[in-house]
């Protein structure tokens, strides 16, 4: 039974990124000190005054501590002493790659395998670690639709990308390192299952398009500065560009970030029977036009009439549920060993273009 309550110490890597600093926030208004990993003391120091900003988290105890290169071999042997749960969001997403493979896949297998050696090596407290995999690791592409579930995986994009080498797509190279640093993680618990014997377990989550607001404090000066995901959404929402080419094409599948934030927390001191387990976190499937018309329903509108009649209307009439989509997820488990009970794209939507008008974008 691994039910680790507060105010147990959290090591949380990534701690100032954008899903770092929501899944900081929970955990230290549940009662958990937190101690993040930063590149830099300019980093940690700035990472630390967000939430000495907030009531609900300013007397919290919260800290950090510099771990410049995650790939190094021992990088975070020191990070590790003392802690009771570890949370590991750190990873590069690179989505444009052109060079070798290996410039992403490497780094991506080093940074998630290295936290488990120093786990194990002087984690002694340590009873549970997350690891944020992705659902790029158990997506592939098929004919026909297809509902995915914890049970597969993106071997499609690691063959490719064997096959194809620096020719391969950026996507597939970030796909395959997902599905190559996650498999990775899984064969270090195998390979030392003696020796974890009463030691920790590991819990790794698989989530699709996160979206969501960015946290209120987190200093952002254009809306280029946010993840991947976050931009995809505001171009959406706000520039009317379309990654898929039109507002009723199959998007993809999305999570509001705070879910994925609540499920860590969840799988720390909530509940019972995560550990050892794949999970999907998914709120379903989506196209930009459920987020448009969200955009256009929210009461009181977020935005003075001038400007709401500027923002995209796309093509009101279809939904989601419309449309075929070619990947599904069976998100069953979330809720079952999780007790996660998602957000909606309303309420999403609304929380997100409110942060973008309190930021004058």
């Amino acid at each position: 039974m691994t039910i680790i309550p507060p105010p147990a110490i959290v090591l949380l890597t990534g701690a100032n990124g954008y899903i770092g600093s929501w899944v900081t926030k929970v955990l230290l208004e549940a009662g958990y000190s937190v101690t993040g990993t930063v590149r830099s003391a300019e980093k940690g120091e700035a990472w630390v005054k967000l939430y000495a900003k907030d009531e609900a988290t300013k007397s919290k105890e919260v800290k950090f501590v510099v771990v410049e290169d995650i790939t190094l071999d021992g990088a975070f042997d020191e990070a590790v002493k003392g802690v009771h749960a570890i949370v590991h969001t750190a990873s590069p997403v690179v989505l444009n790659h052109t060079d070798d493979p290996s410039v992403i896949i490497d780094p991506a297998i080093k940074g998630t395998v290295g936290i488990l050696e120093s786990a194990l090596k002087f984690g002694f407290n340590v009873k549970r670690i997350i690891s944020l995999s992705s659902a790029a690791a158990v997506l592939s592409l098929q004919p026909t639709p297809r509902t995915f579930s914890e049970l597969d995986w993106n071997d499609q994009s690691v063959e490719q990308v064997k096959k194809e080498g620096k020719d391969a797509p950026g996507i597939a190279k970030y796909r395959a390192s997902k599905t190559l640093a996650e498999k990775a993680s899984w064969k270090f618990m195998e390979k030392h299952k003696k020796e974890l014997e009463g030691r920790f377990d590991l819990v790794a989550f698989a989530p699709p398009f996160v979206f969501g607001p960015q946290l209120p404090t987190l200093h952002l000066s254009k809306p280029e500065e946010m993840t991947f995901s976050s931009y995809l959404l505001y171009k959406a929402l706000v520039l009317g560009d379309f990654h898929v080419g039109s507002p009723i094409t199959p998007a993809g599948l999305w999570v509001d970030v705070r879910d994925l934030a609540d499920a860590t927390l969840l799988a720390i001191g909530g509940r019972d029977g995560a550990g050892g387990e794949r999970i999907i976190v998914s709120a379903g499937e989506f196209i930009w036009q459920d987020f448009l018309d969200a955009l256009h329903s929210t009461s009181p509108s977020p935005f003075p009439p001038s400007r709401m009649a500027e923002l995209p209307k796309g093509e009101p009439g279809t939904t989601g549920k419309d449309v075929v989509h070619p990947i599904l997820y069976d998100t069953s488990k979330l809720e079952k060993v999780l007790g996660v009970k998602v957000r909606g794209i309303e309420e999403s939507v609304r929380d997100t273009v409110r942060d973008y008008e309190g930021r004058g974008w």
